[in-house]
């Protein structure tokens, strides 16, 4: 429990937790003291979902764990400095930088939209943080006026209240059983349940822009439904006052994730118009990259499927929150249901995420791994490999070590230099794996050959059931993002047989 003095909460044994800064539905936010260093912090509390299973609780926060553990390695000037991730008393706790001032939303609400050259200062600020968060797999997924901090004395923007943020196709805090985001910033690929990526994140910058150039998101309306409607159905009508930066704003809020403007483009676009103070274009010649060989037939299907949702609700009487918060995160409806009163019961056996397969692994052990990838075991380890070897998913089981998860891997980390030519910026963090110690490691070296070029890795190494389990997976650096997805999808769906 936390201690009590002067009225005052300690967590961790460290941190003071000294007056409330905010609530929200991802918790509340504290100002505190470190006792440990001195200095002031913000400390956000995550709120305990009562509805789970014990299992099912400790399966969020040990993600939320390993989730904020990923923001923590982000460094941008325009990203939250997260300083330390601890579990007190079951309930995780994030410590961050405390920034002096308020939100864009508070800058809106109390003195009014801002002109066109302050919004492309802080558009273009915070596209630059997205693409760092986007190259180490990090979707934010909840950009919105009241994550953005602005520093009273620099005038500093600072994205924060990454507490709903997915690393790649990982199932997010609130993702089961309820809809994550705010449905006036969300892209329409999201409302339609549709796999989602980097693109949203830039939907929903869009807009951002609109409210902090008008007073108002473009997509407000008088319900939820009407939210809906309007994403993903209406004309998009930019404020007047986003006219000097209207391509931004058009090419942010295309409805195809495949057309919409990319992020470098979008901030090159912002800062050539501080610069010169002309309407930006596109450069000569610009395509957004397309990801998908049919852009069109994803976007029309996600438009009809959210037609749907509304006339659904127009038919049925069911409002479009119902909806939406039976919606998980990958676009499936709930597979049963239960009257009510009646407690629902966890599968033991987890289950694939679309274009992924169990193996049933006769070293012991069962995990989902992508369609494609086979076995190629190697003496005491077992790999699970792309065509080509692009993707190498690595899994080895054990007898505990002396020392736990984390000596074994600061063992290995030290080893580093000799067993990865290249080897740099090896990291090693102490976490919680299933409610017991673990630890992550995470590097980055130049590959077995130079045709394989700069790799990165992923490895989290755990104890569990007398046994010491350790997944790993390396990828081109070029590919983290998907990288993190292999990973984190083993992770959550790893279990011993």
């Amino acid at each position: 429990m936390g201690t009590e003095g002067d009225n005052f909460r300690v967590i961790a044994g460290r941190y003071r937790l000294e007056a409330r800064l905010g609530r929200g539905g991802m918790g509340v936010v504290w100002r505190a003291t470190d006792q440990l260093l001195g200095r002031q912090v913000a400390v956000k509390e995550l709120p305990l979902d009562e509805t789970l299973s014990a299992a099912d609780a400790r399966r969020q926060r040990d993600r939320t764990l390993r989730e904020a553990s990923a923001v923590a390695q982000l460094r941008h000037p325009h990203i939250i400095v997260v300083h330390d991730v601890v579990e007190h008393d079951e309930r995780p706790y994030i410590v961050m930088e405390l920034i002096d001032g308020g939100s864009l939303a508070d800058r809106v609400s109390g003195r009014g939209p801002v002109d066109a050259a302050e919004a492309a200062r802080i558009g273009a600020d915070l596209l630059s943080a997205l693409r760092t968060a986007h190259a180490a797999g990090v979707l934010h997924r909840d950009i919105k006026p009241a994550n953005v901090l602005m520093e009273s004395a620099t005038g500093r923007v600072v994205l924060t209240d990454f507490g709903i943020a997915q690393v790649a196709g990982a199932t997010t805090l609130t993702e089961t059983g309820a809809f994550v985001g705010s449905p006036e910033y969300t892209a329409p690929e999201r409302m339609s349940g549709a796999r989602t990526g980097p693109e949203s994140d830039l939907w929903s910058l869009g807009a951002l822009l609109c409210t902090a150039l008008s007073g108002q998101s473009p997509f407000r309306r008088d319900s939820l439904g009407g939210i809906l409607h309007a994403v993903v159905v209406d004309e998009i009508r930019p404020p007047a006052q986003a006219a000097p930066l209207l391509p931004v704003v058009r090419g942010l809020l295309e409805r195809d994730p495949e057309r919409r403007l990319d992020a470098a483009e979008a901030e090159r676009m912002l800062r050539a118009f501080l610069d010169t103070g002309r309407t930006p274009q596109p450069a000569p010649g610009y395509t957004p990259t397309q990801r998908n060989p049919h852009p069109q037939r994803r976007s029309t299907r996600g438009v009809l499927t959210a037609v749907l949702l509304v006339a659904a609700m127009a038919g049925a009487g069911v409002s479009a929150a119902a909806l939406l918060m039976n919606r998980d995160g990958t676009g499936t409806s709930p597979t049963s249901s239960s009257a009510p009163g009646t407690p629902t019961t966890t599968p033991t056996r987890p289950s694939a995420p679309s274009g992924y397969r169990i193996a049933d692994d006769p070293a012991g052990f069962s995990l989902a791994v992508p369609e494609g990838f086979t076995r190629k075991p190697q003496g005491e380890r077992v790999f699970y490999v792309s065509s080509g070897q692009t993707f190498r998913l690595g899994i080895k089981v054990s007898d505990p070590e002396q020392g736990g998860p984390l000596a074994v891997l600061r063992r290995a980390a030290a080893e580093g230099p000799s067993a990865n030519p290249g080897y740099h910026d090896g990291r090693v963090t102490s976490l919680t794996h299933r409610g017991q110690p673990a630890a992550l490691w995470e590097f980055t070296w130049n590959g077995f050959s130079a045709a394989e070029g700069p790799r990165h890795t992923y490895d989290l190494c755990w104890e569990e059931d007398g046994r010491m389990y350790d997944v790993w997976v390396s990828a081109p650096v070029g590919k983290v993002r998907e990288a993190k997805e292999y990973f984190d999808v083993a992770i959550d769906t790893f279990a011993h047989t």
